[in-house]
């Protein structure tokens, strides 16, 4: 991601690019850690399809 965008790391998160923050995990990844954080998103490993909030990691590949 950072190719094109400047990423920061966040205190409540893993990290943040402009007003959106992302948690990475693994497929059971819960959204307990991002709970109250307005456009907040799940970057999870293992699945093929994303739903709401919740982002396919190899989609990040497509940045590149």
């Amino acid at each position: 991601m950072k190719v094109n965008n400047e990423v920061f790391a966040s205190d409540k998160s893993d990290f943040t690019i402009g007003p959106y923050t992302f948690e990475v995990g693994g497929p059971n990844k819960q959204q307990k850690q991002i709970q109250g954080i307005n456009n907040a998103y799940i970057v999870k490993d293992d699945i093929e399809y994303g739903h709401k909030n919740i982002i396919p990691l190899w989609h990040f590949g497509f940045h590149y």
